[in-house]
C-alpha cells in the first residue's frame, strides 16, 4: 500500500494553530452577538448577563479571546468542552437523538474540539508558547 501525502506533516503543528484560532473566532461571535449585539439576533435582545444565557456569552466572548491568542489555552478550552456538553444536553438533545435534527451538531463539535485543545495545547503562534 503507497502512503499517500497530500500535505507534509511540517504543516501539522500550524494546521493545528489555525483550528485553534478559527474555532476561538467562531466561537468569539456567539459571545459578541449575545453580549454586544453584533451580530444581531433578536433572541438575545433582553439577555440579561446575570442569566444562563449571559454567562453563555461571558464564557464565549472571553473564552474565544483567549483561544484565537492562545492563552491559557488548556484550561479554558477544558471549560469551554465542558460547557459545549451542558448546553447540547440542556438545549439539542431533548429535540431528538440525530444532532443534524436537533441543531446540535455545533455544540458536539466545538465540544470536541476544545477536549482536542485541551489535551493537545495550543501549537505555535500562540501566547502560551511564548510564556513557557
Amino acid at each position: 500500500m503507497s502512503n499517500i501525502t497530500i500535505l507534509p506533516a511540517s504543516l501539522a503543528p500550524h494546521l493545528h494553530a489555525a483550528l485553534r484560532i478559527m474555532t476561538g473566532l467562531l466561537f468569539l461571535a456567539h459571545g459578541t452577538s449575545k453580549l454586544l449585539g453584533f451580530p444581531h439576533d433578536p433572541n438575545f435582545d433582553r439577555l440579561t448577563l446575570f442569566s444562563f444565557m449571559g454567562l453563555a456569552g461571558a464564557l464565549e466572548l472571553v473564552g474565544g479571546a483567549l483561544i484565537v491568542v492562545g492563552l491559557f489555552t488548556r484550561p479554558v478550552a477544558f471549560v469551554l468542552a465542558g460547557m459545549m456538553a451542558v448546553a447540547y444536553f440542556m438545549a439539542h438533545a431533548s429535540k431528538g437523538f440525530f444532532p443534524s435534527l436537533n441543531g446540535g451538531d455545533a455544540a458536539i463539535l466545538f465540544c470536541f474540539v476544545f477536549l482536542y485543545l485541551a489535551a493537545a495545547g495550543p501549537g505555535p503562534w500562540s501566547l502560551d508558547r511564548d510564556r513557557a
